[in-house]
């Protein structure tokens, strides 16, 4: 064998030997990446507000509640999600018949919240399916409540006995819940409004019309009575006060009466001529007006008096 052929073998196992080498270490390295990714790729998140349900083969295996990193078997585990804080639901607007057999619409809403997972998902299944169980129990409880009532008392509030229906509602349907191992609570039930079906509208609105037309007009008969007795304690009081002012002014018009009659009588005894003059101009003063027409005799003390002559 000549030399050429010597260097070139040598050349050629060398070569071989460098790619084989390079070989083992590039699959070393996507070996490296695959277990890689394969750890990233069964990592997961425990976020704040939510469980991570973790699943082998469909059964649940792990629920995991606190926040963190996790890890999971690849392959044969899988990993949900279910939320943690406190949901709100929309109840369908249903129709109820009250004590008295009349028919209204009911609109309700409820807050809610997981507080067992593994329940949930074993006896509910999805949140659909638990907010399902959820609302049927509302209803019948809502329907049983409102049932034990008349139509009047849940429509007007003065005479509404009611009470603390939504919590009664409230507690309830968790007992339904519980009974049942739901896995779910209920927080809140609140009744959103109610409604009259149409054609129960115009004989309602009628009624309030009237009971609202009774009620003014017991309050006007109340302001009535009111005022005619103020009325008639007024006149008794004014009639009091001036029956007694009237006493009290006869005793003091006696009493000043009798005073100047006492002081006329001192005084005019003192001078009878004068008195005598006065009572005669008092006399003048009384029956002479500007159509009078005297006749007396020349000798009467009128005449006498009226020319000046006095004895």
């Amino acid at each position: 064998m000549s030399d050429q052929n010597v260097i070139n073998m040598n050349e050629r196992q060398r070569t071989g030997f460098e790619w084989r080498k390079y070989s083992r270490f590039g699959i070393f390295l996507l070996v490296l990446l695959a277990l890689f990714l394969l750890v990233i790729s069964n990592v997961f998140i425990v976020k704040e507000g939510e469980y991570k349900v973790v699943r082998q083969f469909g059964e649940v295996v792990r629920i995991v509640k606190e926040p963190g990193l996790n890890y999971k078997i690849p392959f044969i585990q899988s990993v949900s999600t279910l939320p943690k804080y406190q949901l709100m639901y929309d109840v369908s607007e249903a129709e109820i018949n009250t004590k008295d057999k009349k028919r209204m619409l009911v609109d309700n809403y409820a807050v809610w919240k997981i507080i067992d997972p593994k329940k949930m998902i074993t006896n509910a299944r999805t949140l659909t399916n638990a907010e399902s169980r959820m609302e049927e129990f509302i209803y019948s409880v809502v329907r049983a409540e409102l049932g034990q009532l008349n139509y009047d008392e849940i429509i007007n509030d003065e005479k509404s006995s009611r009470g603390s229906l939504n919590d009664r509602v409230t507690a309830k349907v968790n007992e339904l819940l519980a009974k049942d191992e739901y896995g779910i609570v209920v927080v809140d039930v609140r009744m959103k409004r109610t409604d009259l079906p149409e054609e129960n509208e115009n004989s309602v609105y009628t009624r309030m019309i009237s009971e609202r037309e009774s009620k003014a007009q017991e309050y006007l008969s109340k302001g009535d009575a009111e005022k005619n007795r103020i009325t008639a304690q007024t006149d008794r009081e004014v009639k009091e006060i001036i029956s007694k002012a009237e006493a009290d002014a006869e005793v003091i018009r006696a009493e000043g009466e009798a005073q100047a009659a006492k002081i006329y009588n001192e005084s005019f005894s003192k001078d009878p001529e004068f008195y005598s003059l006065y009572r005669t101009l008092q006399t003048y003063k009384r029956t002479i007006n500007e159509d009078t027409v005297i006749i007396i005799p020349s000798d009467s003390p009128y005449a006498k008096i009226l020319s000046g002559y006095f004895e």
